[in-house]
């Protein structure tokens, strides 16, 4: 493993970054270019033997350095990102953006609770010249999602957490999404499906897509009056640095994706997550 160098460069004047999108989805697609130059940066420093290096061009504006104005720089972010709290998920770094790019929330599980749900309102309000995009990023093998498939698999379990109000939050609005995908793998698999030796590791990744493709599709609902601003979802691979979004009636699932559209569309979402090639693997691993 060699090292990797990443700078952030800033000019004297401004403009000197790169350029905002113009649309959501040019927005998706600058997000996606920037997760999979990341992604090839890290997989360069993990075969190769000399320092793996990427600039990221940063607007003097956004860091209050162009000409002599003294105020504070404004807010000018393309697209709002609900990520995971999780400290291994860096959200400005796997996308490839700077400051002032990504109006960023997170939270355990990437939930919509009222905290959440209110500041990306917030950011569609107020910072509706500048944003394109919402994005909701789970991320694999998540904690609370983990958690919420373990309550799921041995329900005595939820009586630990009685004093847990915090916690029972997170974890009672995952629970909905950890039983829409138990029950998705028995229709597909069959109901010897919980047999397999990573069932549980199966049924945390298929909840966390679809947990991260409720909330764009929650989202896409509360801010649809918002002009042309939309909402999309994907997954951080951690073990790949990719992302992987399934698309109903597709076998695409890399890169952000924009979330099914009704409750068809939410059945055809649900195959192609159970029968992605990720779900699959997992199911048929005897090592």
């Amino acid at each position: 493993m060699n090292s990797v160098e990443l700078t952030y460069r800033y000019g004297t004047s401004a403009g000197t970054g790169k350029a905002r999108p113009a649309d959501p989805e040019a927005a998706r697609q600058r997000l996606n270019e920037g997760s999979r130059s990341i992604a090839s940066l890290l997989e360069a420093a993990a075969r190769g033997s000399d320092v793996a290096r990427r600039i990221i061009p940063v607007d003097a504006r956004d860091l209050g350095l162009a000409g002599d104005d003294p105020t504070a720089p404004a807010q000018r972010p393309f697209a709002a990102v609900l990520g995971c709290s999780d400290a291994r998920v860096p959200i400005e770094l796997l996308f490839n953006e700077g400051p002032n790019d990504l109006f960023v929330v997170r939270v355990a599980g990437n939930g919509l609770g009222a905290e959440g749900m209110g500041s990306l309102k917030y950011a569609a309000d107020h910072l509706g010249e500048s944003l394109k995009l919402v994005v909701v990023l789970g991320h694999s093998g998540c904690g609370a999602v983990s958690a919420a498939v373990d309550v799921f698999l041995k329900p005595k379990s939820y009586l630990e957490l009685a004093g847990e109000h915090a916690l029972r939050n997170i974890l009672d609005r995952l629970l909905a999404v950890v039983h829409a995908a138990a029950k998705q793998l028995a229709a597909v698999f069959g109901p010897d499906v919980t047999r397999a030796r990573r069932y549980r590791d199966a049924l945390i990744e298929a909840s966390v897509v679809s947990n991260a493709a409720l909330g764009a599709y929650t989202l896409q609902h509360e801010i649809g009056s918002h002009g042309e601003l939309r909402a999309a979802f994907g997954v951080w691979l951690l073990e790949s640095h990719e992302i992987w979004a399934p698309r109903p009636g597709s076998r695409e699932c890399g890169g952000l994706a924009y979330p099914p559209t009704s409750d068809a569309n939410f059945v055809e979402f649900a195959d192609a997550v159970i029968q992605s090639d990720r779900i699959a693997r997992l199911l048929d691993a005897t090592r």
